[in-house]
């Protein structure tokens, strides 16, 4: 006996992928005009802090366009091959650019260590108008992705994006003052790595989350121990064995199991309070349970 209790789960997530676009849309047009600003910024004015951002804006550009597809493509509906339908897309798609942050950091740590070698001559004033106005486009696309970069991986690898070039500017401003103030070249290259320990740290982070998803791992806020333990706490309830707890996609969490029935239990009222704690204590909705008589005997084909 099966049990599959969706409630408006599904419904929820076509609305929020519906919020994700708009604000990924906005983000994507006003990185895309500034990342043309900021390379012939950088060009003119030889700073690295700022072809670096410009550098940043691009994978960003690269990451929102993913994104944005991402959640065109999760909301298709499934088919008789992909029960599942397409959501572990967005987890795809974050994966990828926690992995594109990663190369660019990578790139701009030699790029930075090569100028420190060998200084490079900069130009202060331009390099610090530029970055300024860098600062103020990441600042809004912050503000605009914030409220909802905790909704889903997807939508916080693309926050991710912005919030490394918003570092990116606001390493940009500071070189920019130290080279006009004291005519420290030095400060470029050093606010450049700086830049790339955080956006790897944090690109890590996404990676890591991303692959526990593909995976199948039991998601980070549930104790899979606790859930068995709620469940055998359930009157009724006499064993449960292959408990799986896994995310589909962000805010999806499935869970399924077998449950052996003490004696003169009911099955359907027995589901109902198993689904009721399930929903209450863990927020898991998309529950599947076999239920099993006390006298059950599995039989296991070996190969």
């Amino acid at each position: 006996m099966h049990a599959h209790a969706h409630g408006d789960l599904h419904g929820g997530l076509a609305a929020r992928r519906r919020r994700t676009a708009r604000r990924l849309q906005v983000v994507l047009a006003l990185s895309g005009l500034y990342m043309v600003a900021e390379v012939v910024g950088g060009l003119a004015s030889g700073s690295l802090a700022l072809l670096a951002d410009a550098g940043h804006m691009f994978s960003d550009v690269a990451a929102l366009g993913l994104s944005l597809f991402a959640v065109w493509l999760s909301q298709q509906p499934a088919s008789a091959a992909r029960t599942y339908g397409h959501h572990r897309v967005e987890i795809l798609a974050a994966l990828v650019n926690g992995v594109t942050l990663v190369v660019v950091a990578v790139m701009i740590v030699f790029e930075a260590v090569d100028r420190l070698r060998s200084p490079t001559a900069v130009l202060g004033v331009p390099m610090l108008a530029i970055a300024a106005g860098g600062l103020g486009v990441n600042l809004l696309s912050l503000a605009v992705l914030h409220g909802r970069r905790g909704e889903g991986l997807n939508l916080r690898a693309a926050w991710l994006h912005v919030l490394s070039d918003a570092l990116g500017s606001l390493g940009a401003v500071g070189a920019g003052s130290v080279i006009l103030a004291f005519g420290w070249t030095w400060a470029d290259p050093v606010a450049s790595l700086l830049i790339a320990g955080l956006v790897l740290r944090a690109s890590l982070d996404l990676l890591r989350e991303a692959v526990d998803v593909l995976l199948e791992a039991a998601p980070a806020h549930i104790e899979v121990e606790e859930v068995h333990d709620t469940l055998m706490a359930t009157r009724g309830v006499s064993a449960v064995h292959d408990l799986h707890v896994w995310t589909i996609t962000s805010g999806l969490v499935s869970l399924s199991c077998h449950v052996r029935m003490e004696p003169g239990v009911e099955g359907a009222a027995l589901l109902r309070e198993i689904q009721q704690r399930l929903r209450e204590r863990f927020g898991i909705e998309h529950v599947t349970i076999q239920l099993e008589p006390f006298d059950f005997e599995e039989h296991v084909a070996v190969c």
